[in-house]
């Protein structure tokens, strides 16, 4: 086995409906993301792929940082 098998998840590329569902949005806004080239995309003839280890990073762009710690319950801080 070599180091491409490895990370087979990671590498493989998804279409636009697998790629709404992992994210937990609509293919449309994922349509609308491509039309508008924000999401890193490959053009395979007609057909519209995303791969895994380009769109994680592109997420994390997207987060934000916290601006106070969280309260846990229980506490009166």
């Amino acid at each position: 086995m070599n180091n491409d098998d490895t990370n087979h998840d990671e590498r493989r590329l998804v279409d636009i409906k697998t790629l709404a569902a992992i994210l937990g949005v609509g293919e449309r806004y994922i349509r609308r993301l491509v039309q508008e080239r924000r999401v890193p995309f490959i053009k395979l003839g007609h057909y519209i792929r995303f791969d895994l280890r380009e769109i994680w990073p592109w997420v994390d762009g997207f987060r934000r940082p916290q601006l106070r710690p969280a309260r846990l319950p229980g506490r009166n801080v």
